[in-house]
C-alpha cells in the first residue's frame, strides 16, 4: 500500500517516490504527499517530475485499496523515481477549511451537544449537516461568533496515533452520527483542537486555529425533519 505521508506531516509539499504501477493515465506510487479525496475533503493537485519528463496531477483517489494519481502529460514507467510537488495554495486552503469544519463541529457539540450527519468542503468554503430539530432565532449570528472566538483563541492542533483496540470509538472521538472509521483501520489518527474538539480524522489541518481566518456563516437550511445544514466561507481576516 502507498505510504500516505500527509498523515504525519501536513506541511510536506515535496517528496521523492517510485512508480509501482501504471493504469492508463493513473499512477500508483510507493509513497505520496498528495491527499486522496476522502471524508469530504477533495484531493490535492500538483506535479510529478522525473529525469525525462513531467506531468500535472489532476486527481488523486483510492480505488479498490490503491491510491491512484491521475496525470495529464507523459506517463512514467514502473520503477521510475519521481519527485512529487503538491500545490501549496490549494493544500493550504483545504487545511484551513478542514480545520474550520472541526471548529464548527466542536462548537456545535460544546454548546448544543449536536452531532454531524454529513458534510463537504472545497477551498475556503464548506457545509456541515447536524442532527437538529429547529434552529433558534439568531442562530447563524451566534454560531458564527462562537466559531470566530475559538479561531481567535489560536488553539494549538495536535495529531496523534493510537491502536484501534485502545481507542474508545464513541462520542469521545466520533462526532458524526455514524462512525466513518473503516473496520480495516488498525491505527486511529486523532486530531485534537486542544480544549475544543478531539476526533478520529484522516484529513489535513493547520497547526493552530489562528491560521484559519475569519469564518462567515452564509446560509442555514433545513434538510428534513431533525437535520439542519450550515454553510460557511472563510476570509483572510
Amino acid at each position: 500500500m502507498t505510504e500516505r505521508l500527509y498523515l504525519r506531516d501536513a506541511d510536506l509539499r515535496s517528496f521523492e517516490a517510485e512508480v509501482v504501477a501504471v493504469d492508463g493515465n493513473r499512477i500508483e506510487l510507493d509513497r505520496t504527499a498528495f491527499y486522496a479525496t476522502s471524508g469530504g475533503q477533495p484531493h490535492d493537485t500538483g506535479h510529478l517530475v522525473w529525469a525525462t519528463g513531467a506531468a500535472s496531477v489532476t486527481d488523486v483517489r483510492t480505488v479498490d485499496g490503491h491510491l491512484l494519481h491521475t496525470v495529464a502529460g507523459p506517463i512514467p514507467t514502473v520503477g521510475t523515481p519521481v519527485t512529487g510537488e503538491v500545490d501549496d495554495e490549494r493544500r493550504r486552503q483545504m487545511m484551513r477549511t478542514h480545520t474550520a469544519m472541526h471548529v464548527l463541529c466542536g462548537v456545535m457539540w460544546k454548546h448544543w451537544k449536536r452531532v454531524v450527519t454529513g458534510g463537504n468542503m472545497d477551498a475556503l468554503s464548506g457545509r456541515m449537516d447536524f442532527e437538529v430539530d429547529q434552529l433558534p432565532e439568531g442562530f447563524a449570528v451566534e454560531v458564527e461568533s462562537l466559531c470566530n472566538a475559538e479561531i481567535a483563541a489560536d488553539r494549538p492542533i495536535e495529531v496523534s496515533f493510537i491502536a484501534r483496540g485502545a481507542a474508545v470509538l464513541d462520542r469521545e472521538l466520533i462526532r458524526t452520527k455514524v462512525s466513518l472509521v473503516p473496520a480495516s483501520v488498525t491505527e486511529i489518527r486523532v486530531v485534537d483542537i486542544v480544549g475544543l474538539d478531539k476526533q478520529a480524522d484522516g484529513g489535513t489541518h493547520v497547526s493552530s486555529t489562528g491560521q484559519v481566518g475569519r469564518l462567515e456563516v452564509v446560509k442555514t437550511e433545513s434538510k428534513g425533519k431533525g437535520f439542519k445544514r450550515i454553510r460557511f466561507v472563510l476570509h483572510d481576516a
